[in-house]
């Protein structure tokens, strides 16, 4: 709530910013929607239209008004006086002096700032005659920068957040060369080239300064792949159309991983893997007659069982069966191995913790001045933006309309804990997914506001009222439908 909160603000606050420098009219500046009365309302004309009926804008009028019969109802059950309440809230009773009214709403799914004189998401109807004070009186480049100020001004908290975060925390790298037992790879992989200890540090002739996550995308778009193979640099070419990034997230095991010795760091007080003797610093070297070299292999055996018990004819003795287990391990200064036979519980554990293997290599640090941490929390965050939109190639697929989230999602992103660095590592990185997403040509977000401002350059001519209200109607609904997509997915997560 605290970033969202903070979010909202800054990006209704680059609306509000152009908008007053500008000298237009701001009816109102709301942190989070007070849309529950403007939607019934907004639902109630969008009928009247259908049925050619007259919009309910007019004094007097407001008894035949169902909607606003419950906002005033409202307002007297809140101890607030009975209101006239009209959605014509663009009309010539404002003047250019009166004031803004300021608001926190009671739905917190974004903000809003309601212009005058604009078709937006508060139904506000257009006045005869054009004011001066109001938004569609305003020169184009104005207009334009009213509408991008909210995008501009999230993108400039996002990099003010990795400057200041690189100025006061630094930046830790893993040197590729100083992972020295390379990557495990998964089938996948290994079907463009890949092979277990190649360490990659050249994609597409451009050095990898370091691991991290966004590797693996670099990897899904790139042309070539070099990877040092012992000790030889090995140019591999990609397939020409890429890999599929989402494919290389979710599979299990995972498309690379670093190769992680089966070595175990911990053993659960009575567990499956206690009772057979396996003990802090044991080494798993084979599974039900399988090899194990790299926790990866352990992985790739358990895959092939829940492949087999998520067959429809599999019962639950074929599922106490799986559970079964033969285990070869050789515990610290053991001479030789011990093979046991054990029983997994209900999860499919034995019990163990793993090693975590990026604790033994040499990770190097960056501290960053007042003039260096600039570049580079500017090249950081630059990058962050770039992978996002280029993700966003997925959201038209069936796999990446499944990874959409809404709130609980965002909420999800956040340590259970309290951290700081990770607080505002994760509020940089929403208010970059919040510019890319209100810059999409959707009507009603700022980028379909900008397509229209446009079309309008290169026409001459703005869209008539009512063609800017359908748009609204349009755009409105395409992001209630994504809003269901995002909590039925969320639901769907919490239930499987």
């Amino acid at each position: 709530m605290l970033c969202l909160s903070l979010l909202v603000v800054l990006h209704e606050g680059g609306h509000f910013g152009f908008a007053k420098l500008f000298k237009t009219r701001v009816l109102r500046f709301y942190m989070f929607a007070n849309w529950g009365f403007h939607l019934f309302s907004s639902y109630d004309n969008w009928f009247r239209r259908l049925l050619g009926k007259p919009l309910v804008t007019k004094r007097g009028n407001e008894g035949k008004n169902f909607f606003a019969y419950l906002r005033n109802l409202f307002y007297r059950l809140t101890g607030q006086k009975e209101k006239i309440v009209t959605e014509n809230i663009g009309n010539k009773e404002y003047d250019e002096n009166a004031g803004t009214e300021y608001g926190i709403g009671w739905l917190p799914i974004g903000g809003y700032v309601a212009i005058a004189g604009m078709i937006d998401e508060t139904n506000q109807q257009l006045s005869a005659e054009p004011q001066p004070w109001e938004f569609r009186s305003k020169k184009i480049w104005q207009r334009f920068l009213i509408m991008f100020g909210g995008v501009l001004m999230n993108l400039i908290t996002a990099f003010v957040i990795y400057c200041g975060i690189m100025l006061f925390v630094g930046e830790d790298r893993l040197p590729m060369q100083n992972i020295k037992q390379g990557f495990a790879y998964n089938q996948e992989a290994e079907s463009v080239g890949f092979r277990d200890g190649d360490i990659p540090v050249r994609i597409d002739d451009e050095d990898i300064e370091g691991w991290n996550s966004a590797i693996l995308q670099d990897i899904s778009n790139a042309k070539k792949v070099t990877v040092l193979r012992e000790g030889k640099e090995v140019t591999l070419p990609m397939p020409e159309d890429g890999l599929n990034l989402l494919s290389m997230i979710r599979s299990v095991p995972p498309f690379m991983m670093m190769a992680s010795p089966a070595l175990i760091d911990s053993v659960a007080p009575g567990s499956a893997a206690a009772k057979a003797g396996v003990k802090p610093g044991s080494r798993i070297l084979a599974v039900d007659g399988a090899a194990i070299t790299y926790w990866s292999d352990y992985d790739s055996l358990f895959v092939r069982k829940q492949d087999v018990l998520s067959l429809k004819n599999c019962t639950k003795a074929d599922s106490l069966r799986m559970r079964n287990m033969t285990l070869v391990f050789q515990n610290a200064g053991a001479e030789t191995p011990d093979t046991v036979k054990l029983q997994l519980d209900q999860e499919y554990r034995m019990g163990v913790v793993r090693h975590f293997v990026i604790n033994d290599y040499e990770v190097a640090h960056i501290d960053y001045n007042l003039l260096t941490c600039i570049p580079a929390g500017f090249s950081y965050g630059w990058q962050t933006l770039v992978n996002y939109i280029d993700s966003m190639k997925y959201l038209a697929t069936k796999d990446g309309a499944q990874e959409v989230g809404s709130f609980i999602a965002i909420g999800n992103m956040f340590p259970d804990s309290w951290d700081w660095l990770r607080f505002w590592m994760m509020t940089a990185l929403i208010s970059i997914v919040l510019a890319v997403m209100n810059i999409l040509p959707i009507p009603g977000l700022d980028g379909g506001h900008i397509v229209i401002l446009l079309y309008e350059a290169i026409t001459g001519r703005q869209p008539s009222e009512k063609v800017m209200v359908w748009l609204e109607y349009i755009g409105l609904g395409l992001i209630l439908a994504l809003m269901v997509l995002a909590f039925g997915n969320d639901i769907r997560r919490f239930i499987l």
